[in-house]
Formats: structure tokens, C-alpha cells, sequence
């Protein structure tokens, strides 16, 4: 009776989410392995809401011929699925023009990392949901723990398998509930004896393999442990303060040497959700590494590494400077970064060089920063990183935290908006989106603003992630916020760089509130993440329907 009763009030507490808001919200039912129940337990709570009156349909379930999972399918509505080819093989995908078609109040959709076949509109089935929460539509969906992008080093160590598909952390984030499916790991060795996860034909191979009981419990403490660090979270996000712009944001540091980028981004993703701060990743180019003097290789690894970056949640900045030291700290304090992750290669000095008392970047970053602290990765092995080692640079007291005077969701609801239909240049871009801020506030000095923004575009490029640029700058006599946001279907060009975007957010702040352009440029670099959100600004054809979207992100 008491289950039965607290199934009854997790599905009240999603039935009162479903009630409050007019964008899709999203569970998922989390477990450590496969053939723990989560799929049964989510068409258990699919049928509760039916029961409750609530339209919910099947959008896709994978039940692996499981006769157990398959009755629960029994009287709930499904959509089905579309068939493709794919050299040569028929292949069935949830049919997702279908589900926004029939629009119903809650759509079931399994195995949330899954990969589509190629020639689906989206890649993969999580940004399948990302779209069908943005058309309001509210969404259960299932999800094992080896497949969450921070965790890949983790689970490769635990268990020695290299998990390809995956899923960006803020999906979990995205999660409006979490529900942990736990049995113990004897319990789901005997369900796999008895069949009811696999056919009998892969037993043996599992039971030898995946699924050998150390296996099974370092998955296990892994799932408990990132349930609770979300809930915490959570917790703390629900009584965060807006109007707080935190000082003690983390970096990570790039380069085209670093070995092991892709873990060393893994580890500060985590970390930053721990610390529950924004997060950057920089990489400083030298004049050394010119396309010429790099390799097609290196360069496509550096690409992919600053996509994943910006994938796991970082603002991707690219600066340029021979003295990679003093690029950091100057990104450091102007972005109030109290965390520095950097990867040792293990590069040695020769007993001249130390003779002439030249350091290494890390010696010397250790040795200038104050009031930072900085995390060395051993990254001078392949594979795993290791337990990095934490150097306190706390000479100094961290800037002690200040209230912005203004709410950063009244300065985008009043952001000036820009529609281009033609491809036009970076700095005319800049210029066109300025002006309009300059009509709206004649206190902006325009030529010294544009000169601000032009210097700051020197130190480092804002064309920070596919689609996005957001040039920022710091005015003198500016009172309050401003955001201006151009939007161009065809392109805005650098020349410089070579690369071209689509959506600009211009950000000018006073001088005088560093707080407020730190919690700005956070706050559109989540929206920038949104892929959905980037689509529908891209499919837009006049100012009143972005202003439309854009409001309704804040809600």
C-alpha cells in the first residue's frame, strides 16, 4: 500500500508540473544498467495519467520482447513509427512530424542517447525531444548513467568500455524530475538469468562481460552519486538569486599541444555543476599556429574539441597572444574566474633555460595568478586522466560576491532586435546593432562605443560557436544594460577568421556593474546552446516573431 501510495504522488507531482507551464517539461527515469525497469516504470506512470485523464501517447518503446513491458503497451495510444533505408536495411524511428501533429498533453520516448539513422532531421533522439518540449508538449524518457558525456572517462574506468553514445549534461539539467530505477545487482544478474533482459543466445557473453557484479555496483554508486549532485543542484538553482552574479566563475585552458582535451572537459563540466557556476573554455593561439604551421590533423582535433566544449555547456572563446600567461589571467579577471583548469604535458625546461630562470606556463601561472585556484590535470599519459592535483593560489582574499542593480531578464525582454536578409560583414553588423542601441539610449557615446567594441574584438574573437557571435564591450557612462540581437538567414562573414554566422547578441554593460555583463553573457550563452531555440530564430521572418521566441525562453 505505502508503494502504491508513493507512485501515486510522483505521478500527482508530474501531473502539477504538466499544469504549470506552457513549454514541455521532462522526466526521466535514470538507471545504472540496462534491465533495471526503467522502461516498465515508465509506461506504469503512462498509464496512472491516462487514468487521470491525461492524453498520453506512445512515441517510441523499445521493449526487447519483454512479455512483461510488452502488456503494459496494452490500451495506451501509440504513434507509429517511420520506416527508413539504410544500406539496404529497413530500419523503424519515431515518427516526430507525427507526434507534433497529434500535439498530445505527454508523449513516452525510450532510450533517450539513442542515435538516428542518417537522414533524420535531427542526429540524435535527444535533440528529438529538445523539439518536441519546445512545442509544448511534455515528455517521459528513460536514460542509463554510462550514457551522460562527463561521465565517458568514469565509466571507461570503471568498466573498460568505451560508450559511444551519448548525451550533453544538460539534458539532465534540461530534466524537470529525476527518478532513480534501482534494483540490487544480484536481483539483475538473476533477471538475466532468467532472460527477461536478453535473448538466451548473449547470457553467457553478458554475464561474463558488461555485466559482472563489480561492474554492476560501480555503475551503481556512479548513478547514486550524480542523482543526488543533481538534486543538489536543483535545490540550490530554486533558491538562487538572480540578481547575484557570482565572481568565482572556472576556465579551461586550450591549446593545439593539449593532450587529452576531450577528458580535461569533461572533468570541468562537472566540476562547474558541483560549483553550480557558469563556465569557459579559451583557447589562446599564438602567432606560431598559424594554418599553415598546423597540420589538417591537429586543426580538426582543435574544432572538435571547441564543439565539445560548447556541447557540454562552456562559451567557447578563442584569443590571440604569444604570452599565453598573461592572455589568461587578463580573460581571468575580467571574467571574475575563480577556478583555472589546465592539462600538464609533462614539458621540461633544460637546466640552461632554468639557469636563465625561464618557467613553464603552468610555473608561471601557479606562481602570477592571486586569488585564483589552479588545477593541474596529468595529462601526459593517453587514456584516463588521472586524480588531478590541486594547487591553492589563494594569496589573495576572492572579490567578495555583489548584487547587479539590474534583473538580466528585463534587459532581454527589451532587446533591440535587428532581421537582415543579406550576407553582411562582422564590423557592419557591429555597426547596424550599435546605432540602433545608440537611438534607444542617446546617452552612448557611438563612436567611443564602437571603438570599445572594436578592441575588445582584438583580444579575443566573439564568433564563439556554430551560428553565434556575441561581441561584448564595457562603456563608461552607460546607467544600465544594454542587448541588441541581429539575426541574418543568409550570414554575417569575418573575414579574419574565415567563419560566418548567423545570430549576433550584442552586449554593452557599464563599467561601473561587472556583475551584470557576467551574468548576461552567461545567460545568453545558455540560450545560444539551445539548438531548438537557434532553429526556430533561423525559420523566423519578422522582428515581432523573434521577440516572440525570445520571451518565451525566459518563461
Amino acid at each position: 500500500m505505502e508503494e502504491k501510495t508513493t507512485e501515486s504522488n510522483r505521478a500527482d507531482s508530474f501531473l502539477h508540473l504538466i499544469q504549470r507551464s506552457q513549454r514541455g517539461k521532462l522526466k526521466i527515469y535514470l538507471g545504472y544498467c540496462a534491465g533495471v525497469g526503467k522502461t516498465w516504470q515508465m509506461l506504469q506512470e503512462a498509464r496512472r495519467l491516462k487514468d487521470n485523464g491525461i492524453d498520453v501517447v506512445v512515441g517510441l518503446v523499445e521493449t526487447h520482447n519483454r512479455k512483461e513491458t510488452e502488456a503494459l503497451l496494452s490500451g495506451l495510444e501509440i504513434i507509429p513509427r517511420k520506416s527508413m533505408l539504410y544500406r539496404g536495411i529497413e530500419i523503424t524511428e519515431m515518427d516526430i512530424d507525427a507526434v507534433l501533429q497529434r500535439r498530445p498533453s505527454v508523449v513516452l520516448v525510450d532510450e533517450l542517447a539513442h542515435t538516428n539513422v542518417p537522414g533524420n532531421r535531427n542526429s540524435r533522439r535527444y535533440e528529438d525531444v529538445e523539439e518536441i518540449l519546445a512545442a509544448g508538449i511534455h515528455v517521459i524518457s528513460t536514460l542509463n548513467i554510462q550514457h551522460i558525456e562527463s561521465l565517458y572517462e568514469l565509466v571507461e574506468q570503471a568498466t573498460g568500455v568505451k560508450v559511444k553514445e551519448r548525451v550533453p549534461d544538460r539534458i539532465l539539467v534540461l530534466a524537470d524530475q529525476l527518478v532513480n530505477v534501482d534494483i540490487t545487482t544480484d536481483d539483475l544478474r538473476q533477471r538475466l538469468s532468467e532472460g527477461k533482459v536478453y535473448v538466451p543466445g548473449l547470457l553467457e557473453t553478458a554475464l561474463s562481460n558488461f555485466f559482472q557484479s563489480e561492474n554492476l555496483e560501480q555503475l551503481r554508486e556512479l548513478t547514486l552519486r550524480e542523482l543526488a549532485a543533481q538534486l543538489d543542484s536543483k535545490r540550490r538553482n530554486h533558491f538562487h538569486d538572480d540578481s547575484v552574479a557570482n565572481p568565482d566563475q572556472l576556465m579551461v585552458c586550450l591549446s593545439s599541444k593539449t593532450r587529452n582535451c576531450d577528458a580535461i572537459l569533461r572533468y570541468a563540466s562537472r566540476i562547474a555543476g558541483r560549483l553550480n557556476r557558469d563556465w569557459y573554455a579559451v583557447y589562446v593561439k599564438t602567432l606560431s599556429e598559424s594554418p599553415i604551421n598546423i597540420d589538417a590533423k591537429v586543426q580538426r582535433l582543435l574544432s572538435n574539441t571547441l564543439a565539445l566544449a560548447q556541447e557540454l555547456g562552456a562559451t567557447v572563446f578563442t584569443y590571440k597572444g604569444d604570452d599565453v600567461v598573461k592572455t589568461i589571467l587578463q580573460f581571468a579577471r575580467e571574467y571574475r574566474v575563480g577556478h583555472i583548469i589546465i592539462g600538464n604535458s609533462g614539458r621540461t625546461l633544460s637546466l640552461w633555460q632554468r639557469l636563465q630562470g625561464r618557467q613553464t606556463i603552468i610555473e608561471r601561472l601557479i606562481s602570477e595568478c592571486r586569488g585564483i585556484n589552479v588545477i593541474v590535470l596529468d595529462t601526459r599519459e593517453e587514456g584516463i586522466v588521472q586524480k588531478p592535483k590541486l594547487f591553492s593560489g589563494l594569496k589573495g582574499s576572492l572579490t567578495a560576491v555583489t548584487r547587479s542593480q539590474y534583473g538580466w531578464k528585463g534587459v532581454i525582454r527589451s532587446a533591440i532586435v535587428l532581421l537582415w536578409d543579406s550576407v553582411l560583414e562582422k564590423e557592419e553588423a557591429f555597426r547596424q546593432l550599435l546605432h540602433e542601441c545608440c537611438l534607444v539610449n542617446p546617452g552612448i557615446d557611438e563612436v567611443s562605443a564602437l571603438k570599445s567594441l572594436f578592441e575588445r574584438e582584438l583580444q579575443g574573437g566573439t564568433f564563439v560557436g556554430a551560428d553565434i557571435a556575441i561581441p561584448h564591450a564595457k562603456l563608461d557612462n552607460l546607467n544600465k544594460p544594454v542587448l541588441a540581437i541581429g539575426v541574418s538567414r543568409v550570414g554575417i562573414y569575418d573575414a579574419e577568421s574565415g567563419k560566418t554566422t548567423r545570430i549576433m547578441f550584442l552586449i554593452l554593460s557599464p563599467q561601473s556593474d561587472p556583475d551584470s555583463h557576467i551574468q548576461l553573457l552567461g545567460v545568453i550563452s545558455k540560450m545560444a546552446a539551445d539548438s531548438y531555440w537557434r532553429n526556430m530564430m533561423l525559420e523566423t521572418r519578422s522582428k515581432k516573431e523573434i521577440i516572440r521566441i525570445i520571451r518565451n525562453w525566459l518563461r
